[in-house]
């Protein structure tokens, strides 16, 4: 199986299956002379962590991160990072009912056909269970975008949104949808006992900031950082949709009304009046924070009986049991985080590379 790899200069591939005796990743291209531990690491796959509330899937992982290569003393070398997980809380036993049957929403029956075989258990490579290596490179980003600060939020679940007003980012910490709306991490509580209660499941919206990126970033063609991105993130698993800025609010405004005005402030500084672009414009970075948003579809692993086909051509009801999240998208608030990171850390490295006076801020000369 190919494209297991992803970035240029910054460059993570990651291995391993849902129910296999361990999952793993290698970062090449990381600068030398990085503080990094194990410490570093895992707060981030805390977060991410399986079991960790009553929301999310009852698999019990510690996921407990080891550096294997990579760092000497407590410093980077500037040579591949191995980073290993193994897994410990495997019920494939879950899954014998299917084994031979295509789970309706999964990517069983395009497994079969493309490669005529298929890890049932859990899904295999196909299962969100990878997610927790992207999760641990991403952390290893972080060391590269010194300065930079990457949040996620969680901000619709089901036809529920939040109310952009009540915004706090220190709400996200105090709930367990990363919500920085308390009201509805309130309503979304009751909603998603709901669903968990009836076998069925809720999609989700999340929103990622990074603050604090110089702008020249990306390339205006074939390298532009906002398709970047949008692959990254489209690449998490159940992600239907990506978006940028405004997104596709934008094509209810005027041109006036998208337009991010700009005037000189201080020191030479551009000052932006707003930021509908999301912090890119022609591929390239601004210097303003950039936005984006990905949607989570509901989770495909449901109690209620769907219809489907088996490996054999005949048509069946399939039923999926185990322990699955009621909201994929709760766990998908640090995935979208560390695919950003990774992103940013790549684009980073390439423009040190190519342009190495480039401004840190956007500023503009002086007559």
């Amino acid at each position: 199986m190919s494209h297991n790899s992803f970035g240029h200069l910054f460059r993570v591939t990651t291995w391993g299956e849902s129910h296999g005796a361990a999952i793993g990743c290698v970062v090449d291209g990381c600068p030398p002379r990085l503080a990094l531990t194990e410490a570093d690491i895992q707060p981030f796959l805390d977060r991410r962590r399986p079991g960790a509330s009553r929301f999310v899937t009852q698999r019990q992982e510690p996921d407990q991160v080891r550096i294997l290569s990579g760092t000497f003393e407590g410093l980077t070398t500037g040579t591949p990072i191995s980073l290993l997980i193994e897994n410990q809380d495997q019920r494939s036993k879950d899954y014998g009912e299917i084994k031979d049957r295509f789970r309706p929403g999964h990517a069983d029956i395009a497994y079969e056909l493309k490669y005529g075989i298929r890890d049932y258990r859990g899904g295999g490579r196909s299962s969100a269970r990878e997610t927790a290596m992207r999760v641990a490179a991403g952390a290893v980003a972080r060391r590269v975008l010194e300065g930079v600060t990457i949040r996620g939020a969680l901000v619709q679940m089901g036809d529920d949104r939040i109310d952009r007003a009540a915004w706090d980012w220190a709400a996200t910490e105090e709930n367990e949808f990363w919500c920085p709306d308390r009201g509805a991490a309130l309503r979304w509580e009751q909603r998603l006992l709901e669903a968990r209660k009836s076998g069925s499941s809720l999609g989700a919206v999340i929103e990622l900031v990074a603050e604090g990126m110089p702008p020249g970033l990306g390339a205006p063609i074939y390298g532009k950082l906002d398709a970047d991105i949008a692959a990254a993130l489209m690449g998490i698993n159940a992600v239907k949709g990506v978006e940028i800025g405004e997104g596709f609010a934008a094509a209810a405004l005027t041109g006036e009304a998208n337009a991010d005005e700009m005037r000189m402030g201080p020191d030479g500084r551009v000052l932006f009046g707003d930021n509908h672009a999301g912090g890119i414009l022609g591929g390239i970075s601004t210097g303003q924070p950039i936005v984006a948003r990905f949607v989570v579809k509901p989770t495909s692993s449901i109690l209620t009986p769907r219809l489907s086909v088996d490996r054999f051509g005949q048509e069946v009801e399939v039923t999926t049991r185990g322990r699955h999240d009621p909201c994929v998208g709760i766990r998908a608030v640090p995935v979208g985080e560390a695919m950003l990171a990774l992103v940013l850390a790549d684009h980073l490295l390439r423009q040190r590379a190519q342009n190495p006076d480039a401004p840190s801020e956007a500023r503009l000369p002086r007559n």
